[in-house]
């Protein structure tokens, strides 16, 4: 009698066992000798996800250290209450920094809510210790680490990762402990950097200076999150030094998010007319109109995409629709507050590129969901 497996060709086996989630690899690799060699393909593998919540319980450990040497794209999740997938996250980081010098990116997600005065040190020092040993990352986001973020870090990942193409540091911590020193050694080491997220009080001009050097590579995205008290003190970036930039990079997107801690004061000095901002996420404690006003008149040749949390009111209608007028590239729109019919109408009817938009007329249960444009 045939095997299971060679019923279907490798190559079609390899299609579906890419697509399942772990304990459903290894138990596939245990029915017989043609799918297990198919489940521990390098196919199977390149580009993995793993949730330490449950994929990582009774798991054999052997058929995952096996397959270790495979991944080049990891997205790895777990959750920093729960000791259990604390662990099995910061094992496997250990894992591949000892096994695999050819991982090539890596995006890590907490879940749930860390412990108080959690500074994940461990979790941290796992992935201080892997882009020590991963001379071949590319691409590292740690926007969804809750943990404060250093420049100890950003060192080893700038003498540790010479190939970097993308880094996320824009997480959501409350203290900003990366200083703009390491940032221009970052950029001077990695020099085919294409995509940076930081907090603003990170970002200086020298920094913006490097970024418009003649020999710097091509860049493409700058993630720019404002979200601590360190943001909110940082001194404004000259006008000149962004539109030097934006010659040297035409091409270039800002990505800009402006978070309550910020006071109005400080978001005048953020919001400048040279920036060429693309994606512009607000949810201040102040006034929002303002803004929502500035980004008409100084970013309509660039905006793409909007995202406002505020108070329903008059006057904030009357700016979106004065955005709607001016924005004609605009292809995402998402107003966390109801808005009257006027402003759903301008944007449909202004915003020719409009794909995605969140514009509720009346109260309706959260989460609210965005319409999709045909």
């Amino acid at each position: 009698m045939a095997e299971p497996g060679e019923q279907l060709p490798e190559e079609v086996l390899v299609l579906i066992f890419r697509h399942l989630p772990l304990p459903d690899r290894a138990a596939a690799a245990r029915v017989c000798r043609a799918w297990a060699a198919a489940a521990t393909c390098s196919a199977v593998w390149h580009d993995t996800s793993i949730s330490c919540d449950c994929e990582l319980e009774g798991m054999l450990p052997p058929y995952l250290s096996a397959c270790l040497d495979h991944v080049q794209n990891l997205w790895l999740e777990f959750e920093p209450s729960r000791k259990s997938s604390r662990r099995a996250a910061t094992d496997l980081l250990a894992a591949l920094a000892g096994r695999t010098p050819g991982l090539r990116g890596l995006c890590l997600e907490c879940r749930g809510e860390k412990p108080l005065f959690d500074a994940g040190r461990d979790v941290l020092d796992a992935v201080h210790a892997l882009c020590g040993a991963a001379r071949a990352l590319r691409h590292l986001d740690l926007r969804r680490l809750p943990f404060s973020l250093d420049d100890a870090l950003v060192l080893q990942v700038a003498h540790g990762c010479p190939e970097l193409r993308s880094l996320f540091l824009d997480n959501r911590t409350l203290v900003g402990s990366v200083g703009p020193g390491s940032v221009l050694e970052l950029l001077e080491a990695c020099p085919c950097l294409r995509a940076l997220g930081l907090h603003l009080a990170s970002l200086s001009r020298t920094a913006l200076e490097a970024l418009a050097a003649p020999e710097r590579a091509p860049f493409e995205l700058l993630a720019l999150r404002c979200a601590c008290p360190e943001d909110a003190r940082a001194p404004p970036l000259p006008d000149e030094a962004w539109a030097a930039l934006s010659r040297r990079h035409p091409g270039l997107e800002v990505e800009l998010e402006l978070e309550p801690v910020l006071p109005a004061e400080s978001v005048t000095r953020v919001l400048q007319p040279a920036v060429p901002v693309a994606v512009l996420r607000l949810s201040l404690s102040g006034d929002t109109v303002g803004p929502v006003r500035f980004a008409a008149r100084h970013y309509a040749a660039t905006l793409r995409a909007l995202e406002v949390r505020a108070a329903a009111s008059a006057e904030l209608d009357a700016a979106l629709e004065e955005l709607a007028a001016r924005c004609a590239g605009l292809r995402e729109v998402h107003c966390f507050c109801v808005v009257r019919p006027s402003v759903l109408h301008a944007f449909r009817a202004r915003c020719p590129r409009l794909r995605s938009y969140t514009l509720k007329l009346t109260r309706e249960p959260h989460p609210w969901r965005p319409t999709l444009v045909a």
